[in-house]
């Protein structure tokens, strides 16, 4: 058995397949596997986490899917380099691996670049309709600030007629949900974001791509900051 079998832990858990995808994410995105390494034969690896073969082959398959291991067949199987990987599903992996929250912090910094841009598309680009759909959702107080919040980012990026960047949006809302619960928990933040809908709204009525750039990204800026300092008091949930 080879050393890198020796390391890996047996596996305790009810659900072994998902179990060793798991723990096998972690080695390679830590780099513990380095890329091009060959992994652990089928038969180690199942003799290591106490789990039979075809469970291995099952983990096996699926990080072949998640673009982390390439499978070659009669030499062996080798983690690839997850940097060069064009799987989006690995940004959430890497998320929800990730204890020292720097994966969180990049896509936080990621976001205060990309959404301003996508703000600035949306007054260059909305139409009269798309206007008065933005504007139902800025005076629509019946809805909770939050759920309105969300509602309202949504609608810009449809404005920018940019599939990629609505898509890339709601996945954002995705990542940021639960830190949205404790933001708008705070009247400040809630009075602030009231403040901003007008705002963002004023900048996209007028076509002024510039102020709903700086406008956006001053939001962004200051939720960022916030989300920083609540990551170093406790975890995202899991």
């Amino acid at each position: 058995m080879n050393n890198q079998a020796a390391r890996i832990r047996p596996i305790v858990r009810s659900r072994l397949y998902e179990a060793v995808v798991t723990l096998l994410q972690k080695q390679i995105l830590s780099r513990a596997i380095a890329p091009g390494s060959k992994l652990a034969t089928e038969r180690e690896l199942a003799e290591s986490l106490k789990v039979n073969r075809a469970t291995i082959r099952e983990a096996l398959r699926k990080l072949e899917s998640l673009d982390l291991v390439e499978i070659r067949h009669g030499d062996g199987v080798f983690a690839k380099d997850f940097m060069e990987s064009r799987n989006l599903e690995l940004i959430m992996i890497a998320i929800n691996l990730d204890e020292r929250h720097a994966t969180v912090l990049d896509v936080v910094e990621g976001r205060s670049f990309l959404v301003p841009e996508i703000a600035f598309l949306a007054a260059q680009r909305r139409t009269a309709s798309e206007l008065r759909e933005l504007k139902k959702i800025v005076f629509n107080e019946s809805l909770p600030m939050q759920e309105r919040d969300i509602k309202l980012h949504q609608m810009i990026a449809r404005c920018a007629h940019n599939f990629l960047y609505t898509i890339t949006l709601n996945f954002f809302t995705g990542i940021f949900a639960e830190f949205g619960d404790s933001y708008f928990a705070d009247e400040g933040n809630v009075r602030r974001s009231q403040q901003f809908h007008l705002d963002i709204f004023e900048a996209i009525k007028a076509q002024n791509p510039d102020q709903a750039r700086q406008i956006m990204f001053d939001v962004l800026h200051h939720a960022g900051e916030i989300m920083k300092g609540e990551l170093t008091k406790k975890p995202l949930k899991r």
